[in-house]
């Protein structure tokens, strides 16, 4: 059984906020698709493929799933809503870790 701690690990990773009444929900819920992960595992011999029964030719199951962008958001429509849940900014703009 998935415990509450991790349960609120997962959540400070997403940055979400969880109430105590929903954690055990959670938990019990994110057993229950792991266990399903699993009995496909056991059917499959360990191995899961996502290509569909259509796909034909040597590509390992992997294809292109992309689309064209048909509506665009307009740009900075969203800026104020991302900026307000960054945890750190600066000029506008989210303030990172330098890396190297």
């Amino acid at each position: 059984m998935i415990s509450k701690e991790e349960i609120n690990k997962l959540a400070d990773l997403a940055r979400i906020e969880i109430k105590e009444e929903e954690q055990e929900k959670l938990a019990s819920e994110m057993e229950a698709v792991l266990d399903y992960i699993g009995q496909i595992k056991s059917v499959t011999g360990g191995e899961i493929s996502f290509s569909s029964p259509e796909q034909k030719g040597g590509h390992g199951g992997v294809f292109n799933v992309m689309r064209e962008d048909e509506n665009p958001n307009e740009s900075g429509t969203f800026t104020d809503d991302v900026l307000r849940e960054a945890p750190d900014k600066e000029n506008g703009y989210i303030k990172v870790k330098k890396i190297l």
